[in-house]
């Protein structure tokens, strides 16, 4: 199982949308909540942000590749989480 970095604005509203769907995401498919994800708010953590390329938050990386940056719908999510469970 790979790790999903998720790129974050604390003010944000697609970010908190993106996350209500990540929880969702997690009550629907069980397995999901074994993924190891890592949150960095960019506006706290700059000086990893800057270690990345995106322009937009959201933006989910798995495993050190990108995989979704700016508004994610619920499908997004879910793609980013299986690409996160595949071997």
């Amino acid at each position: 199982m790979k790790t999903i970095t998720m790129f974050i604005l604390k003010s944000c509203p697609y970010c908190q949308r993106a996350l209500r769907y990540m929880e969702e995401l997690m009550k629907e498919i069980p397995k999901y909540k074994d993924i190891p994800i890592k949150y960095i708010d960019e506006g706290m953590e700059p000086e990893i942000a800057e270690q990345y390329d995106y322009y937009y938050v959201p933006t989910y990386y798995v495993d050190d590749k990108k995989v979704h940056e700016g508004e994610a719908t619920k499908e997004d999510v879910r793609r980013v989480f299986e690409k996160a469970i595949e071997e």
